[in-house]
């Protein structure tokens, strides 16, 4: 058997490496951290930019939520289409092609930006911010896709939590370097756009690297029949517009899937945007306090600081989730199993919750969020991606783009209309919401229990069948 080299011997720090493993996990990382890191260029930017993005008649709070809810619509047809390309197209093919899409978008939007080199335009902050969760179709949820169809479900346990620290590790420095460069003015807040480009060219290339040494050239093509005791119910060729939503009525382990994911976002998207609104009251009352008026002045004023504080807000919720995801995570896939990895976020969210619908103020809110956010950045991001190991490369290219993007989406979509009723028709105070998503935490909780189950299920199914065909 060969010999661990230098370079695996040290990646045995975070996690279990076997001979002739250290490379590809390597270039994974790097190849996850310049995704993420891109992405927390673009990410603060877009709170920015809809920060300044008003509709006559809607607070700030709203247009955020509601502009969630349109992103949730356009995405069905998004995640159908991405559905119909990854028939058409191999992996390598199509992360690229996305890839270079996305890029091509972020210089237009470069040239878009408010008072550069033009002045506000109408509704492009809610444009740019729908555009944002195309990105994560695109560019981040294709990663996560294609690193499950490189490892198999064993390699894929001990490797995932690893690799995963190059996403935590990419998300800290990125939104570190946006609080640096913004807050010191080393950078225009302009200029971020353009910067976050050169990861994202320096991934495209990293696949490919990975691709050769793998030495496999699978195409995404559906699997005809039965595997892992669930039913395609879809042909080669036969994806259409919404073949990604109706896939996940296909089995009650995609069913369950998606019904976690939709909890877990309406839930943290309820507390992200009652932080968006005290930031927004916290900035309206220093912009007073320092005589800012001019609505120029105004506008910038809000965009860089909003930009700046989320900035500041992601990267200790991502250095949080460094720490966890470098010392926590492979360790607590190891000994207390899928069940425990998949808990650990609903349980953590029903404390955090529970304690700002006693304390609703922000240093309690931006605390409890750090400690939220920074487990689903880390232990539930393993979760997501250790969940599909046991499926077929069809169900990943297929029903994973769905659940990841449509029903996080959805779960954006509910978080809106939260924002409706809780403020048109009930009335609801700050404290009124955290006592409401500490309601839907027990529901989510129940449907994490029923996935755990159903998951064990499918793991044995798959296990069953590699003993028959080891036998044969």
């Amino acid at each position: 058997m060969p010999a661990l080299t230098k370079t695996e011997r040290f990646l045995r720090l975070f996690t279990e490496v076997k001979p002739g493993e250290g490379i590809t996990a390597l270039m994974m990382f790097a190849n996850v951290f310049l995704i993420l890191l891109a992405y927390y260029f673009i990410k603060p930017l877009r709170e920015g930019w809809i920060a300044v993005s008003d509709i006559e008649g809607l607070s700030k709070m709203e247009v955020k939520a509601y502009s969630s809810f349109v992103q949730s619509i356009l995405l069905l047809f998004i995640v159908g289409w991405y559905a119909r390309l990854a028939d058409r197209w191999d992996r390598v093919t199509l992360f690229t092609r996305a890839t270079l899409f996305c890029i091509s978008n972020m210089v237009i939007f470069w040239f878009l930006q408010p008072n550069f080199f033009f002045e506000q335009l109408p509704v492009s902050g809610i444009v740019y911010y729908l555009w944002v969760g195309m990105f994560g179709v695109f560019v981040v949820a294709q990663f996560w896709t294609f690193c499950a169809d490189i490892y198999t479900d064993e390699r894929g346990k001990r490797m995932l939590p690893f690799i995963a620290i190059g996403a935590t590790s990419g998300a800290a420095a990125g939104s570190w370097l946006v609080d640096q460069m913004v807050e010191t003015g080393l950078v225009a807040t302009e200029a971020l756009l353009l910067i976050a480009t050169v990861p994202l060219v320096a991934s495209i290339m990293l696949v490919r690297m990975v691709e050769q040494r793998e030495g496999r050239s699978v195409r995404p093509e559906i699997e005809a029949g039965h595997q892992a005791g669930q039913e395609t119910a879809l042909s080669p060729g036969k994806a259409s517009l919404w073949s990604g939503a109706k896939l996940v009525m296909a089995s009650k382990f995609l069913l369950l899937a998606a019904l976690v994911t939709l909890f877990t976002n309406w839930v943290n998207t309820n507390g992200e945007n009652l932080l968006f609104r005290v930031i927004q009251e916290a900035l309206a009352v220093e912009a007073q306090q320092q005589g800012v008026a001019d609505g120029q002045s105004m506008l910038k004023f809000v965009r860089d600081g909003t930009t700046a504080f989320y900035g500041n807000f992601y990267f200790w919720v991502n250095i949080v989730a460094l720490l966890l995801q470098a010392f926590v995570a492979s360790r607590l896939l190891k000994y207390g199993g899928f069940a425990a990895i998949l808990l650990i976020l609903p349980v953590i969210a029903l404390m955090s919750y529970s304690v700002m619908a006693l304390l609703p103020v922000l240093a309690v809110v931006k605390l409890m969020k750090i400690a939220e956010n920074a487990t689903d950045y880390s232990l539930n991001n393993t979760s997501r991606h250790v969940l599909w190991l046991p499926v077929s490369s069809a169900m990943k290219f297929r029903g994973k783009p769905a659940i990841d993007t449509l029903y996080v989406r959805l779960g954006d979509g509910l978080a809106a209309i939260t924002v409706l009723v809780g403020v048109h028709l009930l009335m609801l105070s700050t404290q009124g919401f955290f006592v409401f998503n500490v309601m839907l935490v027990l529901c989510w909780l129940v449907a994490g229990v029923l996935l755990v189950k159903q998951h064990r299920r499918v793991s044995e199914v798959v296990s069953n069948e590699n003993a028959v065909i080891k036998q044969l």
